[in-house]
């Protein structure tokens, strides 16, 4: 049985989950305007992987007796500068997700839940990993500068992007 604090945590992050969908969702749809069209691919999966994210949560809360609640959601910005931007808020949106993930495994350790604190670790690794994609991309997005031939091989490879992180890593911790 879920404590009320870590309902109302857990609501929270639904709410955050389903904004990042829509984050990703406007991304997609910037870069498909403007003719990028594996950059919009990438975004439109990212934008399902975190609709998918949220779902995950909205099972956990009512299978552990609680109640999910599906708020309203803040609109997201819808126009960039450049691409170059673009992954620049990216990368500040994990972040921020990043943080709200720890404050909520940090809530599950004070109320000794450690079923919550079981399910969190799935989404710490995740978080690990979109970080980590998004600071690569921002790596190879330096590296192209104004280069637009280097942009469309960008464009062309991104839907091909893997990037290992440490928490994926068999053994990694050891």
């Amino acid at each position: 049985m879920l404590s009320k604090s870590i309902e109302t945590a857990l609501n929270k992050q639904i709410r955050i989950e389903a904004e990042s969908s829509q984050v990703y969702l406007a991304m997609a749809v910037w870069a498909e305007v403007k003719g990028l069209e594996g950059i919009s691919n990438f975004m439109y999966d990212q934008s399902d992987e975190e609709r998918e994210h949220m779902l995950k949560l909205v099972k956990f809360v009512n299978e552990r007796g609680g109640h999910a609640h599906i708020s309203e959601l803040n609109a997201p910005n819808v126009t960039f500068n450049s691409f170059q931007e673009m992954f620049k808020k990216l990368l500040e949106h994990e972040v921020f997700v990043s943080e709200s993930i720890n404050e909520l495994v940090h809530i599950s350790l004070q109320e000794k839940d450690y079923a919550t604190h079981n399910f969190l670790q799935w989404y710490v690794a995740e978080q690990i990993e979109e970080e980590a994609v998004a600071r690569t991309i921002l790596d190879k997005i330096n590296m192209i500068g104004d280069d637009k031939g280097g942009l469309y091989l960008f464009d062309r490879d991104i839907q091909q992007l893997t990037v290992s992180s440490a928490a994926q890593t068999p053994g990694a911790g050891i």
